[in-house]
């Protein structure tokens, strides 16, 4: 996997932020899920760098990217970024509060985005309603104000093969990667740090706004209340539709790479 050697830095206002910047062309910016790092993105990165510059941040907080000590949104950093890079508009393509960090910034700074994609996720204030995923948060919650790794581990990575699958069916290879870039996240935090997280509110309400063509993927194994909340973005904004990839859960771009890939340069090609 691309380690740290491979990485720039932004220099923002409260800490270095790292991120990967590869290929030429139209600017596509590949936003992680929550705990991990660029890296989920590494059958991504080489096939669309092929065609586009490839933007490819560690959040705050997250992978090599400095730690929050003051009050930020996901959103401005990105912004800063992509001013800093010159590279808006921008195509957003988000993996779970990757697809969060794309909807807020459209909604908060539409001048640099071109298009977005979301996958397994929708806006921020979305909330899960299935039994499972709520079982999964509250564990996952538990276990990190007990400052207990293996057991925030083990229902971090629950969450993989979806409440239709084990484990086992999952390829060893892509819970070896997950659980890697995890436990390096999470060797940056403490049970007892502040979240200087502040969300963006309303975004739901305020999706109708958004001009650009949106696209929303999902694993056909997530649960059926995701679905259900990115067909009802797909139709609450005006260039939106939603598509799915079979027999993936919540990481499809790891399980389904090719297929993945193919979703997304057609959605680009179309643009």
């Amino acid at each position: 996997m691309n380690g740290a050697s491979d990485l720039l830095f932004f220099p923002s206002a409260d800490g270095d932020l790292a991120y990967l910047d590869t290929g030429s062309g139209d600017p596509v910016v590949l936003l992680h899920s929550g705990y991990v790092d660029h890296r989920v993105w590494d059958a991504q990165i080489p096939a669309l760098a092929a065609h586009h510059r490839v933007i490819a941040p560690d959040v705050r907080g997250h992978g090599f990217s400095a730690n929050a000590t003051e009050p930020f949104r996901w959103a401005d950093d990105l912004a800063g970024l992509l001013r800093h890079l010159d590279a808006g508009p921008a195509v957003l393509v988000g993996l779970s509060m990757g697809g969060v960090i794309a909807t807020d910034t459209v909604l908060e700074h539409p001048a640099l985005v071109r298009a977005v994609v979301t996958c397994g996720a929708v806006t921020g204030d979305f909330r899960s309603t299935d039994p499972w995923h709520q079982e999964i948060q509250a564990e996952i919650a538990r276990a990190l104000a007990a400052g207990d790794v293996e057991a925030w581990l083990k229902a971090f990575l629950r969450v993989v093969p979806g409440p239709h699958r084990t484990a086992d069916d999952i390829a060893p290879d892509i819970l070896r990667r997950l659980r890697e870039m995890a436990l390096h996240t999470i060797s940056k935090h403490t049970p007892d740090e502040k979240n200087w997280l502040v969300p963006v509110t309303g975004s739901f309400e305020r999706a109708p706004k958004i001009e650009v063509p949106v696209l929303a993927v999902n694993g056909t194994l997530e649960p059926d209340d995701v679905h259900a909340a990115a067909e009802r973005l797909a139709e609450a904004v005006p260039h939106g539709r939603a598509v799915t990839v079979d027999g993936t859960g919540h990481y499809p771009n790891m399980e389904r790479p090719e297929l993945f890939n193919r979703i997304l340069l057609d959605f680009l090609r179309a643009l």
